[in-house]
C-alpha cells in the first residue's frame, strides 16, 4: 500500500487572513498535555547545551485528565 501526500492549497485575500486567530484555534483545540510538549520543545530548542529553562515566571498548576 503506497501513500499519497495531497497538496491542500488555499486561497484568501492577505487582508482577510487572521493567522493569530487561526493559530490561536488549532492550540486551543488541543489537549493539554500536547500544549505543554510543544512549549517545552520550543523552549529546549533555544536553550544551550546545560543550559536550564529559567522558571522565575512559571506558575505550575496540576492538570486535570
Amino acid at each position: 500500500m503506497k501513500t499519497r501526500i495531497v497538496p491542500v492549497v488555499r486561497r484568501a485575500k492577505l487582508k482577510e487572513i487572521d493567522e493569530d486567530l487561526e493559530d490561536m484555534t488549532y492550540w486551543l483545540s488541543r489537549p493539554p498535555q500536547e500544549r505543554i510538549a510543544a512549549v517545552t520543545r520550543l523552549i529546549t530548542m533555544h536553550l544551550q547545551p546545560g543550559q536550564r529553562m529559567d522558571k522565575t515566571y512559571v506558575v505550575k498548576r496540576k492538570l486535570h485528565s
